[in-house]
């Protein structure tokens, strides 16, 4: 009987341990490709390689140029600030999925050290989203004033854009992560901090937001990431703030 038993379970091993040793091959494959990007999030966190190669070849600004650095997340890093602002030293630094503690940590080499006049900053809404982890909105505050403060103590003056509303209307639901409420209260936070500290508070939000508080469809594709039709109301909005900027920066 306990031959028969060992048989048994030998038998139901074999197919058992075959298939274990030959998983699918996407399966596989699509493992791996997660196991490299773990590896390379926790190797660069913030992703200060992004922009290393980019930067030294940055040269040092003409005395009369008003260099302008946007530092952010994907809205900035999908925005194509050549073709919305021809010739003007404008440079992009903005990075897929990040928050604020990971370019406050960029915010020397990917901004002070390109020496701008002025820095657009965007940032906020994956914060809310918790792409790195929960974070309350005193934390989120914090992150803001320390980048402002930085770039203020290197002589750069700072243009704080308000946090984008979002939009439920296609088959992504961007407000299960981004809660409009605390996009409102964010957003409070910054034009109250900015007329404190003479900063400048760039109002996207109530130029792109609809009667339902939410941003308007022909804006958004996806909810979150603004069109071509986006970026085209947010391009003057932003050149109208650098200009008082860098009025102020006189």
């Amino acid at each position: 009987m306990h031959i028969r038993l060992c048989f048994f379970l030998f038998a139901l091993m074999i197919p058992m341990s075959i298939f274990a040793q030959t998983p699918a091959p996407d399966s596989t494959e699509a493992l791996k490709q997660q196991i490299e990007r773990m590896q390379k999030r926790n190797q660069d966190w913030p992703q200060i390689n992004r922009y290393r190669d980019a930067n030294e070849k940055v040269p040092s600004p003409e005395k009369s140029e008003n260099r302008v650095v946007f530092l952010g997340d994907s809205i900035t890093d999908n925005w194509k600030l050549d073709e919305y602002f021809p010739e003007k030293p404008f440079i992009n630094r903005g990075i897929s999925g990040q928050t604020t503690p990971q370019m406050l940590i960029r915010v020397r080499p990917d901004v002070i050290a390109l020496k701008p006049r002025v820095v657009v900053i965007l940032a906020g809404t994956n914060d809310i989203a918790g792409n790195t982890g929960p974070m309350t909105l005193e934390m989120i505050q914090d992150n803001y004033a320390s980048i402002a403060e930085l770039a203020r103590a290197n002589g750069i003056r700072v243009v704080f854009s308000s946090i984008l509303p979002v939009h439920d209307y296609g088959k992504i639901k961007a407000t299960e992560k981004r809660s409009p409420e605390l996009i409102l209260k964010l957003n409070q936070w910054l034009k109250n901090y900015c007329a404190a500290n003479g900063h400048i508070y760039l109002d996207y939000f109530s130029k792109m937001v609809d009667e339902k508080g939410m941003l308007k469809a022909d804006l958004a594709n996806d909810g979150l990431h603004p069109n071509a039709e986006g970026y085209k109301a947010m391009a003057p909005l932003a050149e109208a703030a650098i200009n008082l900027a860098l009025k102020k920066s006189k």
